[in-house]
């Protein structure tokens, strides 16, 4: 028996080389430089006095292993670093493929990336049934490919048509769905592991391949047919411009066809070259930003069991329903139970989506509740009423006589500052915001908004609440708008302006798009509510001379998606869009949509609503899609140019007027900030 830095080795009575990869230094195994040299060393004294078999385990609880160090693709200099340490990590892999003993990958929990890849590279891979989608090939959600030998050995075991959805969508596979494909060759429990690892290694069956009907779909003259539809499928979800990942893979197969002889060189220089990308880079910083989201909060004294919220609309109902979802107990309050009713049944829907098998447990947790009973039992209590100031406050008098000590209460207001609802309470500096966005099942982002004074421990107690519930915490300052309804509202404001001016609505949504937002400003106002993005624009300050079409729209009623009428006509929850213009859009378009966001995150930044450049990042690309692959506003900012953008929002507002102007004193503080990197 003995250790390295990173992995444990012992011999069995049978004469089995057991290889335990202990990453030091990180709750997970991930496949760094240095892991891989220890590897390979010890495949070195595996080579000299040959073991009955090598079999590859985790020592962690937490999986098998999560992938490669993303650390290390933030310090590259250049393709050719990349380069050099993915034609590592093949080599080492290359030679548990090639042993003369067999080898096996015994896995727990995820194989994810670099570990599948691993376990791939294995003759055999026995693995720990689970209901938990757990093996996957996620690396196209960083903008990169597979890049130890997985864009070869995925369709060499499971054939093109399995293993291509698997990395251009980046998804997960439960175990058994893994072994139907043929990515793994046995199923066992936790406990039966070890002993199958070793009789699979005993038997020797023949090596898994992909039946010799999707192996014809290698040959050369099918390969160019197949790829050309698989890239058209791809282009309709993604451009090759915005995300070249994907369309990479696809060049891979049509060149090399899953070749080992060619396939793992033309890996190594095509992901090379994306890891040094933008859109890998930004991908990857968004991947670091995330966690910096779920850091926030700090330790809370209590974790929440029972919510009860109050108000069953549309976000009360659905904010309830997906507590329920995450395994909360949730009473839901409402004047009557006539309006509760529709939020019930729509909440069955979704746990019968979610929950499945389990839909029925979720129904159980989630509890009418008219009278209220439930505040008194409460940790945390939602209110999500109308938008009146006044409506709210008679609430919370009624609710904090009754709430137990240590309960936080929470509004999911969207635009009235904290400061104003808060008068009269009488524990003024507990109480925060929890701002969901809808729909509430789909979007990540849970705004925790936080007055001047107000207590760290309910900001916690929030933050840690939103993560308990499977969402990423964004913690702002009371102001008008938050973050991200503020950075929306010039945007969509302006689109409204160039409707006015003639341009065509499906123009203006292509140009977002066209630009990497999941869709255009038109279809997000429709999407959000009519009605909603007026109250916001109104708290935000805009004159209602300035929206007389969107006061008129939402008081004939159409407010959009959810009237099944907006600036489009909804049908089963889809915009219908009338043919796109022939004439050509305005060359200015794109800036006047995405500069007045970029010009509102340096104001928002000057001002303090978040902590950080990077948390503002974070919160709009997760509040509002913003274009992941450029990294969020201030990020597209600077690789655009601090001093080039500033010039361009002078020319915008000298031309269209004072909406464009900058501020001075926000954006040199947000220069002198960039230069201090």
């Amino acid at each position: 028996m003995s250790t390295t830095e990173h992995w444990h080795q012992e011999h069995d009575a049978e004469g089995h080389l057991w290889l335990g990869i202990d990453k030091a230094d990180g709750n997970a195994n991930v496949l760094s430089g240095p892991v891989l040299r220890e590897l390979d060393g010890l495949l070195d004294a595996a080579e000299r006095e040959p073991p009955k078999a090598i079999i590859v385990y985790s020592r962690k609880t937490s999986g098998f292993v999560m992938g490669a160090d993303i650390n290390e693709f933030t310090v590259l200099k250049n393709a050719d670093e990349a380069y050099d340490l993915v034609r590592l990590g093949q080599k080492v892999l290359d030679r548990l493929e090639d042993s003369k003993v067999p080898t096996v990958a015994a896995i727990d929990g995820f194989a994810l990336g670099g570990g599948l890849e691993l376990a791939m590279a294995c003759h055999y891979r026995v693995a720990v049934e689970s209901g938990k989608p757990s093996i996957g090939l996620p690396e196209v959600k960083l903008g990169i490919h597979p890049g130890f030998g997985g864009t070869v050995r995925a369709v060499q075991l499971a054939g093109v048509t399995e293993a291509m959805p698997l990395m251009l969508t980046g998804r997960s596979l439960r175990p058994a769905q893994a072994l139907r494909i043929g990515l793994v060759d046995f199923l066992c429990t936790r406990d039966e592991l070890r002993d199958a690892a070793v009789a699979i290694a005993k038997e020797r069956r023949p090596m898994r391949k992909a039946p010799f009907s999707a192996r014809l779909l290698n040959l050369p003259l099918v390969r160019g047919f197949v790829a050309g539809k698989i890239e058209a499928q791809t282009r309709r979800k993604a451009s090759p411009d915005h995300y070249p990942a994907p369309f990479a893979i696809i060049e891979l197969w049509r060149k090399h066809g899953a070749s080992a002889r060619s396939g793992y060189e033309a890996e190594a220089r095509s992901i090379a070259k994306l890891m040094v990308g933008q859109t890998a880079q930004n991908l990857v910083r968004v991947f670091f930003l995330q966690n910096q989201l779920k850091a926030q909060g700090g330790k809370a004294s209590q974790r929440a069991s029972h919510v009860h919220v109050v108000g069953a609309g549309v976000m009360g109902g659905d904010i309830a329903a997906w507590c329920a979802v995450r395994g909360l107990n949730v009473t839901l309050q409402d004047r009557e139970l006539k309006y509760i009713e529709p939020a019930l049944a729509r909440a069955k829907k979704l746990f019968e989506r979610k929950l499945k098998a389990k839909a029925a447990e979720g129904v159980a947790r989630l509890v009418a509740d008219v009278d209220g009973d439930g505040v008194e039992q409460a940790d945390v209590i939602i209110e999500a009423i109308f938008e009146n100031k006044e409506a709210k406050q008679a609430l919370y008098a009624t609710l904090t006589p009754r709430m137990k000590p240590g309960a936080i209460l929470a509004t999911n207001t969207s635009t009235i500052p904290l400061q104003q609802l808060r008068e009269g309470l009488p524990e003024p500096q507990r109480f925060i915001g929890l701002h969901f966005f809808n729909p509430v099942a789909q979007l990540p982002l849970v705004e925790v908004v936080r007055a001047e004074d107000t207590h760290p421990e309910a900001v916690a107690i929030g933050a840690n609440f939103v993560k308990g519930i499977g969402k990423s915490p964004l913690v702002c300052a009371s102001a008008p708008g938050f973050l991200v309804n503020r950075i929306l509202a010039p945007y969509m404001n302006e689109a409204f302006q160039l409707a006015s001016e003639g341009v065509p609505l499906t123009t203006i949504d292509a140009a977002a798009e066209a630009f990497g937002m999941p869709m255009g400003p038109v279809e997000l106002a429709d999407s959000v509510g009519l009605d909603v993005a007026l109250s916001a624009a109104r708290v935000l300050g805009q004159k209602d001379d300035d929206m007389a079409q969107l006061i008129e729209m939402v008081d004939a009623g159409h407010t959009g998606r959810k009237s099944g009428r907006g600036f489009y006509d909804w049908r089963e929850g889809k915009a219908v869009k009338p043919a796109p213009a022939t004439a050509p859009a305005p060359d200015d378009i794109e800036d006047r949509l995405i500069l007045p966001m970029v010009n509102e995150a340096v104001d928002c930044l000057y001002e303090g609503i978040v902590e950080t450049a990077d948390l503002l990042d974070a919160g709009v690309i997760f509040g509002t899609g913003f274009a992941p692959f450029r990294g969020g506003p201030l990020q597209y900012c600077r690789e655009r140019g601090v001093d080039a953008v500033r010039a361009r929002l002078e020319v915008l507002s000298e031309t269209f007027g004072p909406r464009f102007a900058p501020k001075p004193e926000a954006w040199a503080s947000f220069a002198a900030g960039k230069a201090a990197e």
